[in-house]
């Protein structure tokens, strides 16, 4: 029996644009929505359908997405959130989590997490004069879980869709352990739907999540999909018959639209490296894996090795 629950694929800057999000919804099916990697803030920029190209609603017919705008400047999140409501969107995420350190250095992302009144000065200017719905993703804190918690009870004067709560500080990256504990107190100090986030990487995981927090109905997942592309469709209890055919089919299509989009084989081999970073969990044993294709310099060395780890792949699934 299929499981009814909704799930979502999280934004990886540099891996998942709208190609990869409609490619990936077609063989492996089970997500909902998708959340787009968040949109540059450009100054001066009249944002042509160039620059919104990962966010053109005729390149994601398939999987419905949510556009996530990182701006901190008042009048450049509202023009550009302007320029969105023209494509036809209805709400817009806002960027409260991104733990890079050249975004977090500037007071971005998670980085602002630490001055609640900007964030409450900002929301002040921008939710009057926003001509869609507007949700946030967010982490528990950049150095203490108190910043969000303390912070959560303040966002209820504003309608916001939902709240997506990545159960990690900005400080950690993604290493370490999620904390649950503190993802639980953060329910508790919200009246907005919370949507979890936060290594979900297998069905077992997400059982124990959802046994735990069973007051949440949506979950964020994003590198552990990566890793195992069929999760969304385990979780779900989707058929998921022939896994080395469909993932060779989906490895060669994105290979192909890459090729054909980017130049040189250095770039190509670059962009396909950052998705084996995590894909190559599926194909063990997995340092080994990882270590073949971090090697090739050459798209010949590069499609010697997938080829040989597909074999290989279709051997041990036999």
């Amino acid at each position: 029996m299929t499981r009814q629950v909704e799930l979502v694929l999280a934004p990886i800057r540099g891996i998942t644009d709208c190609y990869f999000r409609s490619l990936f919804h077609q063989h492996f099916p089970g997500f909902d929505s998708s959340l787009a990697p968040f949109i540059n803030p450009q100054r001066h920029s009249s944002f042509q359908p160039k620059q919104l190209k990962d966010i053109l609603p005729a390149n994601n017919r398939l999987l419905p997405v949510v556009p996530q705008l990182l701006n901190t400047n008042v009048d450049d999140f509202l023009f550009l959130a302007s320029r969105l409501h023209e494509l036809g969107y209805k709400e817009i995420n806002w960027n409260l989590g991104c733990p890079a350190p050249m975004v977090t250095i500037k007071h971005r992302g998670s980085g602002l997490l630490p001055f609640p009144e900007q964030i409450i000065t900002f929301l002040d200017h921008v939710v009057p004069k926003l001509p869609m719905a507007l949700s946030i993703k967010t982490r528990l804190g950049y150095e203490d879980k108190n910043e969000l918690l303390s912070l959560l009870p303040r966002l209820d004067d504003y309608p916001l869709t939902e709240i997506i709560i990545h159960a990690r500080l900005g400080n950690q990256l993604y290493k370490g352990k999620t904390d649950r504990e503190s993802f639980g107190l953060c329910l508790d100090a919200s009246k907005h739907p919370i949507v979890y986030n936060g290594d979900i990487t297998s069905v077992q995981k997400f059982l124990e999540l959802e046994q735990q927090f069973p007051e949440i109905q949506k979950w964020m997942i994003g590198r552990g999909a990566l890793a195992n592309p069929f999760l969304a469709g385990e979780i779900k209890n989707l058929d998921d018959s022939d896994r080395p055919a469909r993932l060779l089919s989906f490895h060669d299509e994105l290979y192909s639209y890459y090729r054909e989009l980017l130049s040189g084989q250095a770039h190509l081999l670059g962009r396909m490296k950052q998705l084996w970073v995590y894909l190559s969990t599926f194909f063990p044993p997995e340092k080994k894996t990882w270590k073949k294709i971090k090697k090739c310099r050459t798209e010949h060395q590069y499609q010697h090795v997938v080829t040989e780890l597909f074999k290989a792949l279709r051997s041990y699934s036999e």
